[in-house]
């Protein structure tokens, strides 16, 4: 079955960085968009990214446009969201997405908290 797992949030400082991965299985990555999402607590789920199958189309929210960047390796079934600049505004679940056919997956969440 598909299947999306996250990994590596935390707690960082304003200011810092922190790379997110999603390992994906059960479809066929390379022929699949891929999307981050987030969720702040009492707000509503927002996309922050897409990546194209191929990886050369990305886009971006507003708010994080210039500061994060969405990338793949298709070998690995991975896709990835380094966040730079982080602001405490991006404290968020945040969440690695995909459609399979008509039924769409997330993942699991990786918690990450930006504050001193």
């Amino acid at each position: 079955q598909v299947r999306l797992v996250e990994s590596g949030g935390g707690l960082v400082q304003p200011g810092g960085s922190l790379r997110l991965s999603c390992v994906a299985s059960g479809f066929t990555f390379r022929t699949s968009a891929m999307r981050w999402y987030r969720q702040a607590p009492g707000k509503e789920r927002e996309l922050v990214a897409t990546i194209s199958s191929n990886g050369i189309n990305r886009n971006y929210a507003a708010s994080v446009k210039g500061r994060f960047t969405i990338s793949r390796d298709n070998a690995e079934n991975t896709v990835f969201l380094q966040m730079n600049s982080l602001k405490p505004e991006d404290t968020a679940v945040y969440y690695c997405h995909t459609y399979h056919g008509l039924l769409q997956y997330w993942g699991q969440g990786s918690q990450v908290t930006v504050s001193s």
